[in-house]
């Protein structure tokens, strides 16, 4: 097979906070993660080495830098740099899909 295949319906969900639940599908380039976040989740201020592409599939999410805020919508999409200091604040109800590049290992088990 030169291809993988997922379901979400079939990868495990793991709960982070009582507030955030998340799915991650790990390639050797690539971390993919399906995010769900309870209104007033929130993500502290953090950064990471990897580029962070964010799509929201539903809901609401104020994502926010140091010099920078922006409120996502169904469709919306944002990158984040690596290095970049920011936060997330779901608004509503919310599902997200994030790409990292390179991989999350501190996320593999």
């Amino acid at each position: 097979m030169e291809m993988d295949c997922y379901n979400w319906n079939q990868v495990p969900e793991e709960e982070v906070t009582p507030f955030i639940m998340r799915q991650v599908i790990h390639t050797p380039h690539l971390t993919i993660l399906r995010v769900q976040f309870k209104k007033g989740a929130f993500v502290p201020l953090h950064d990471h080495v990897h580029e962070q592409i964010t799509t929201i599939v539903s809901g609401s999410l104020r994502l926010a830098t140091e010099h920078e805020e922006i409120l996502l919508g169904p469709g919306g999409i944002s990158r984040i740099p690596s290095g970049i200091p920011h936060f997330a604040e779901a608004l509503e109800d919310t599902v997200g899909i994030d790409i990292f590049s390179p991989a999350r290992s501190d996320w593999q088990k």
